[in-house]
């Protein structure tokens, strides 16, 4: 009996490291792909500022959101995000005035100031694209962050493809795989919470 409960375990444990493996395989691959279509608007999900400008993982969503701008795939920006603990300017604001230093006209910026978490990220873009009757975006985001941006869009009913930055702040291994693990366990804790 004993033998035959570690043989169970043996497989069991098997089992769900093939299953991490492959979730992994199938995050990296997403994000290795730009699926941007012209659409109504682009939505930035936000990341950290600092004080009055963004992090460099912010800029870097924020300039390729421009870039896809330029090339016409949509006119509007919608920058997303919240104040952090002490800020004084939210992650929507700092993406609009960056924005703006780059020459996009006020006009073509949306922005939400509640949200903190991606999935309130998008679920406060999905108001204001309703509330400006846009029914369709292309979500920016690092290449790695795609597939759960992209599945919990899917779950808000927004109509939505991606577009990574073709750049990123984690360039060096350790860093991606940092971060690979982390969207894993995000993943599959949205899977199972619906947060």
């Amino acid at each position: 009996m004993r033998h035959r409960f570690r043989k169970i375990a043996v497989f069991a444990f098997l089992a769900g490291l093939v299953w991490l493996l492959a979730s992994g395989c199938m995050i990296w691959r997403f994000g290795a792909v730009d699926h941007a279509v012209k659409s109504d608007c682009i939505i930035v999900l936000g990341a950290a500022v600092q004080g009055g400008v963004p992090s460099p993982v912010f800029e870097e969503r924020i300039r390729h959101a421009i870039g896809l701008r330029r090339a016409g795939h949509a006119s509007k920006l919608l920058f997303t995000g919240g104040f952090g603990d002490g800020r004084k300017h939210s992650e929507g604001a700092v993406g609009r005035m960056f924005a703006i230093g780059q020459g996009v006209p006020t006009g073509d910026i949306l922005i939400e100031e509640r949200s903190h978490t991606t999935r309130q990220n998008l679920s406060e873009a999905k108001a204001l694209m309703d509330s400006h009757a846009l029914k369709t975006a292309i979500i920016v985001s690092d290449p790695l962050h795609m597939k759960r941006a992209l599945t919990m869009a899917d779950g808000l009913g927004l109509e939505a493809v991606s577009s990574p930055t073709p750049t990123t702040r984690y360039r060096s291994l350790r860093a991606r795989l940092g971060f690979l693990v982390r969207e894993i366990y995000f993943f599959h804790h949205y899977l199972i919470t619906g947060n």
